[in-house]
């Protein structure tokens, strides 16, 4: 473990301690790789990206696709939003996520606890807590000579408002505070380590509608949401700050009433990152730093939308897909599949998902497995993880 995650480790301080990066040899000049003349890999990135995985089984099985699904305790994450429309007063969620345990790491994890409490029938809070261990690490110098050890960890913690504008339109709010300790006291090229800080907020849309298309009842649910739109982040006293992974989402899905015991979902996310697009070749007041590393948070997501030197055909291709499949019957046996793409420039994460739900009494559980279709690895390879979801209206009901 300690040795794998090491020089994972230091690469990231390397990225976060600035300006040296800047003056490494720039081989992609106007999206083209100057030596082969082919389109370079240029993958968004951003500080604390585990503020963007999927934290939850159900999400997790349909491809992380969750921002139209039916409101439940993990709305937190996708679409605060739809929280007013929730059927249930109060519930619970907690899941865990192996993280990379198809190297044979056994520490490293994600861990997720989120609820909500219906205030009355128009209105929700809610409340979410995101932990992401590292586990241990041995540091070392350039030499390998011992820095001592380390556990690095991050985490957030949120609150959320949702209020049902009409009987088809609700809006919700959320705060959230970020802490990110990577390597706290470390030094890396003469800057001392510190823990990251930032504070950031999510705003979110949701409309439902009975649809009348086929026989069956059914309804159609639309989201939006932005995440993560908040300050910038810095691990050290770096004029250069990292952006937070500012996220725009659009989501569909269509629930259609099979029979009375039988009930179908198809659902699907757009997901793009309001993060400027690695533009190292451009610094144009000469001050040794990228020009788009100098953006404010919010000039930062203005600019996202047209930045992409490969132009408005290059911006579509930051835009990752999700699609997901769930059938549950009677409302106690849930099976689901789904499907994430994102382009090959853009980082190449392909795979499938499945999945299965199952309701009983107060309590649910939800599991999830990732199926990896290209040759580039993913921390959930091939991995086992589960939610628990309680449902307190049903432990009234039983009294």
């Amino acid at each position: 473990m300690k040795n794998l995650l090491a020089p994972v480790l230091a690469g990231m301080l390397f990225f976060i301690a600035g300006p040296l990066l800047e003056a490494q040899t720039i081989r992609c000049v106007n999206g083209k790789d100057v030596t082969t003349g082919e389109p370079c890999s240029n993958a968004v990135t951003s500080a604390v990206p585990f503020l963007r995985i999927t934290p939850d089984a159900r999400g997790g099985a349909l491809g992380d696709a969750g921002i139209a699904t039916s409101a439940d305790p993990n709305g937190m994450h996708f679409n605060q939003s739809k929280l007013a429309f929730a059927d249930k007063k109060v519930a619970l969620s907690a899941t865990y996520t192996p993280w990379m345990r198809n190297l044979g790491l056994n520490d490293v994890y994600l861990a997720y606890l989120s609820g909500y409490v219906k205030i009355d029938k128009f209105q929700a809070i809610g409340f979410g807590l995101r932990y992401f261990s590292l586990g241990n690490i041995d540091f070392t110098d350039e030499n390998g000579q011992s820095l001592g050890t380390g556990s690095p960890n991050e985490f957030e913690v949120t609150g959320a408002y949702s209020r049902k504008l009409s009987e088809k339109f609700s809006a919700g709010i959320g705060a959230k505070f970020i802490y990110s300790n990577l390597a706290t006291g470390r030094i890396v090229e003469g800057n001392e380590i510190k823990p990251g800080i930032a504070g950031a907020a999510d705003i979110s849309f949701t409309y439902k509608t009975p649809l009348k298309i086929i026989p069956q009842k059914s309804d159609l649910t639309v989201g939006l949401a932005i995440s993560n739109l908040g300050s910038k982040i810095t691990y050290t006293n770096s004029v250069n700050r990292d952006f937070l992974p500012t996220n725009l989402g659009l989501g569909f899905a269509w629930r259609v009433n099979l029979d009375q015991f039988n009930t179908l979902t198809i659902t699907s996310d757009l997901n793009k990152l309001l993060v400027p697009t690695p533009r190292p070749d451009i610094d144009e007041d000469g001050n040794g730093r990228a020009d788009y590393r100098e953006l404010s948070p919010i000039r930062g997501v203005f600019k996202s939308f047209g930045d992409a030197p490969g132009g408005i055909s290059e911006e579509w291709k930051e835009v990752t897909k999700s699609f997901g499949l769930e059938y549950w019957y009677d409302d106690q046996f849930a099976v689901r599949t789904g499907y994430f793409y994102e382009n090959r420039s853009k980082g190449n994460r392909h795979y499938f998902t499945v999945g299965i739900g199952v309701k009983y009494s107060i309590f649910g559980l939800n599991f999830s497995y990732l199926v990896p279709t290209t040759n580039n690895r993913n921390p959930l390879d091939n991995t086992l993880r589960f939610s628990l979801l309680f449902d307190f209206d049903a432990l009234e009901s039983e009294e």
